[in-house]
């Protein structure tokens, strides 16, 4: 099994005449503010044209967000040579039952495709439920 030692994450980015798909060099090393920056490095060259090849090289795992078209969930479809493709829909409001009372709150609905040649189901989905985690309690990725 050969294993990375740094991530490369793709952001989806709709443009004018498709999408492209940036990649997030090192996305796992420094502060999430920085993650965060690059992300809108990226998609602005992207909405400008002036993505370099090297910027849309070399990714491993993917991020597709249709939430913000109003889409509440979808099937990613995976591009090889990704590992993975995280589709994200739209946060709104749907019923839960917590203890014993039907309330309100805002919820997402998240679905993963791995390619099972790379990622074995078990840790995709262990890896699943930490990105779960993080989801649920946000405030532990900036501490």
């Amino acid at each position: 099994m050969r294993v990375l030692r740094s991530a490369q994450v793709g952001i989806v980015v709709a443009v004018d005449d498709g999408l492209v798909v940036p990649v997030i060099r090192d996305a796992d090393a420094g502060p999430l503010v920085q993650l965060v920056a690059r992300r809108q490095e990226l998609v602005e060259a992207a909405h400008g044209h002036r993505l370099r090849p090297a910027d849309l090289q070399g990714g491993t795992f993917t991020i597709s967000n249709l939430g913000m078209l109003g889409i509440d969930a979808f099937q990613a479809i995976l591009n090889p040579p990704q590992a993975a493709i995280l589709a994200v829909g739209r946060v709104c409001e749907r019923a839960v039952v917590i203890d014993g009372h039907l309330v309100a709150r805002p919820m997402l609905t998240l679905t993963v495709s791995f390619d099972h040649r790379v990622v074995d189901g078990a840790r995709g989905a262990r890896f699943f439920e930490t990105v779960a985690a993080f989801v649920e309690e946000p405030a532990v990725l900036i501490e």
